[in-house]
């Protein structure tokens, strides 16, 4: 066998302690780099994410979605004119930054003075030092002038130096804004109400607004440095839908009619304080007029409080007609029958009832409410009443509504106070005091409807301000039909007495002095005293309330109206047939010229003028419609057409032939509003205006070429 197979091999040494410790440490160093540089990596990364979030955060804070309004409704007449609108209106803002350096230095000065010129509220040299910083400041919204400027005056602007660049060379930025107007000024203000930005609002515009304001849109803005907040573009995240249309019952012409009649009355005479006239349609209950005038401090009379819904008081010698159907409808008494007054003074519980006719001695009752008998009704309400049949007569009352507030469409109405057997302020002398009007509240419009009911055949209706609401291109999204509130006040017996009766007071009884030969009146006066200082009379000092209300024509009864004056302390005897009566009469007159097809009397004369009138131009149909039931001649100039100008002269109207052609703008001067929106509207033109009357002045010349779509803008006037 072989030596080696069994030989052994030497063992390596053990490594050295001192090289593997080395070893160690290296190795360390490199992982601890290794997790060093991953840390940082990690950190980097956690910090460009919280830099990146901090700055999508701040950008969301610097963004913001706001409402963008919608155009408000318009309020409309009931044939259609506008009472209430939102026109178009224009603020000026300028990115300062936008224009060139070259451009901005060139055209300072110019820009400068065309605004001094244009607004006239800075000098030149404070309009350019303004512009100038705002510029050096990087201002990129900054307001030119707080005053928003029309269409018109926008195409003006547009062509000052700087901004006929425009937006994104001159940095001009127009926002579009509505600014809410009254064509008509302040004619039916108080009813037609308002709307103010903090949601407080009165008429029409408050109990409409749902339906007014629309749907606002939404746009994005950005915050800029100095806190404003200016849109990101001209583009817009939800269009705004705009509001719709309210129809109201109201006639412009006898609003005007019936604010003019009030007026005037009241200006005859300082101690009138306030006055209210109301006309309403008899058959639907619609408020065609609702005239409200306070006197200010200046002397003229304005629209301030509606009193005609919010100011009841004593009603006096008015109420006298439910106290008459209520002794008619208990079988108390017949127009026949009769009570003697004596000399016009009676006495009783200590509380003196006067007649203001002495004398009278013994009358029947169609007497005693034509002559409106204090003594008579109080008498003849204690006998029938006083004698433990209180209730009776209180029940009668409210059989006729008179205890209920109307429930009207608009907000503000007062309510009624008819006292009952009972209560705390009922007394032994309630009966004779409610029949000649005190001891009860009524508003006006309340007084108005139970007298408009014996005109309706006994029916009453509820007075209604808006009869429809439209959508923005005129088709009807809702309608208020006639609502009634009491099918019958009292029995047809009875209804045909007091219609005999309210028609006596105007042929031979108080108010004899506007019976007219042409139609026929019916209806009452009254005259009460209202509360001062916790009394009815201090000495000879009071506080009295003319009033009258009616219908007419009394054969076929179309509208019928009350006129109530407030009057300040005074010791004048201001009646009801005297200050009342006139207006109400005036406001007839006007009606019954506008409605010729009335039933008229045997004796009626042609209705003739002093002086040619003048008339507005428009649709030919209707010109001479006009001009024949006012008996105005008229001759009529050139070939037949279905427009015409009119001018007048002393003794004729004369009719000018009215080319419309589709190409180019016709003249609407001297037309009336309703027929230039109707014939430029129909040319496909948007039509803006101001003022009331006929149209004075049109923004494009007649006869230059139009587009579908131009804009026009009218002035009316007288």
């Amino acid at each position: 066998m072989s030596t080696t197979r069994n030989k052994k091999h030497p063992q390596a040494p053990p490594p050295d302690r001192q090289e593997t410790s080395s070893i160690i440490r290296r190795a360390g160093i490199v992982y601890g780099l290794v997790v060093l540089l991953g840390l940082v990596i990690i950190t980097q990364i956690v910090i460009l994410q919280l830099d990146s979030e901090l700055k999508q955060e701040g950008r969301k804070r610097s963004l913001r979605q706001e409402n963008l309004p919608a155009v408000r409704g318009n309020i409309l007449a009931n044939d259609g004119r506008i009472l209430a609108m939102s026109l178009p209106y224009y603020e000026l803002r300028l990115d300062c930054v936008v224009a060139p350096d070259s451009v901005f230095t060139t055209n300072i000065d110019g820009l400068a003075a065309a605004l001094s010129r244009f607004f006239k509220d800075k000098t030149v040299g404070d309009y350019k030092a303004d512009l100038i910083q705002a510029r050096k400041v990087g201002k990129r919204y900054k307001l030119v002038n707080p005053r928003w400027v029309s269409y018109t005056e926008l195409q003006t602007v547009k062509q000052f130096p700087i901004f006929e660049l425009g937006q994104y060379k001159g940095g001009l930025i127009v926002e579009q804004k509505s600014k809410r107007t009254t064509p008509y000024n302040r004619l039916a203000y108080r009813t037609i109400g308002w709307k103010n930005a903090d949601g407080v609002g009165v008429g029409i515009e408050d109990a409409f607004d749902v339906y007014l304001r629309g749907t606002p849109g939404k746009r994005m803005v950005q915050r800029l440095p100095g806190g404003e907040w200016m849109p990101i573009s001209s583009a817009v995240d939800e269009e705004p839908r705009d509001g719709m249309h309210i129809v109201t019952t109201l006639d412009v012409d006898i609003q005007d009619a019936a604010e003019t009649a009030l007026r005037e009355k009241m200006m005859e005479n300082p101690v009138f304080e306030a006055g209210t006239a109301i006309v309403m349609e008899v058959a639907t209950g619609e408020i065609r007029a609702i005239a409200n005038m306070k006197r200010r401090a200046d002397g003229n009379y304005d629209e301030a409080f509606n009193y005609a819904i919010g100011m009841p008081t004593n009603p006096g010698s008015t109420f006298k007609l439910p106290m008459l159907i209520a002794l008619l409808e208990d079988n108390h008494v017949t127009l026949e029958s009769t009570i003697d007054v004596g000399h016009g003074v009676w006495s009783y519980h200590g509380i003196q009832f006067v007649d203001e006719h002495r004398g009278l001695g013994t009358i029947s009752v169609l007497q005693m409410l034509e002559h409106s008998s204090n003594v008579g009704f109080a008498k003849t309400a204690v006998k029938a009443y006083c004698n433990g049949n209180e209730k009776q007569f209180t029940d009668r009352l409210y059989s006729m509504n008179l205890h209920k507030p109307l429930g009207l469409q608009i907000k503000g109405e007062a309510s009624p106070t008819v006292g009952y057997p009972g209560d705390k302020v009922w007394s032994g002398i309630s009966i004779p005091m409610q029949s000649i009007g005190y001891e009860v509240l009524l508003t006006p419009l309340h007084t108005l409807t139970l007298y408009n009911a014996v005109a309706n055949n006994g029916k009453m209706v509820k007075p209604k301000f808006v009869k429809s609401i439209q959508n923005k291109n005129g088709g009807v999204y809702k309608k208020f039909p006639t609502e009634v509130i009491n099918s019958a006040i009292c029995s047809p017996a009875v209804l045909k007495d007091v219609y005999m009766a309210l028609r006596g007071v105007v042929e031979q009884g108080t108010a004899r002095g506007i019976n007219d030969k042409r139609y026929t009146i019916s209806g009452k006066t009254g005259t009460s005293q209202l509360l001062f200082d916790g009394v009815y009379k201090d000495g000879k000092i009071r506080k009295p309330q003319p009033s009258f209300v009616g219908f007419f024509p009394s054969e076929a009864p179309k509208y019928s109206a009350i006129v109530v004056l407030y009057a300040e302390k005074t010791t004048e005897a201001l009646y009801g047939s005297k200050w009342a009566a006139p207006v109400f009469k005036s406001i007839a007159d006007k009606l019954y010229i506008a409605n010729r097809d009335w039933p008229v009397t045997a004796d009626t004369e042609p209705y003739t003028r002093a002086e040619m009138p003048l008339v507005k131009g428009g649709r030919k149909a209707e010109v001479e419609n006009a001009l024949s039931k006012l008996e105005i001649p008229s001759k009529f100039l050139t070939k037949d057409t279905p427009w015409v100008g009119v001018y007048t002269e002393k003794e004729y109207v004369w009719e000018i032939a009215k080319e419309v052609n589709r190409d180019e703008l016709p003249s609407v001067l001297n037309m009336g509003l309703k027929d230039a929106l109707f014939l430029l509207e129909n040319l496909d033109l948007n039509v803006r205006f101001t003022g009331v009357g006929r149209v004075l002045k049109q923004s494009v010349a007649p006869g230059t070429k139009i587009t579908k779509g131009q804009h026009i803008y009218l002035e009316l006037g007288t």
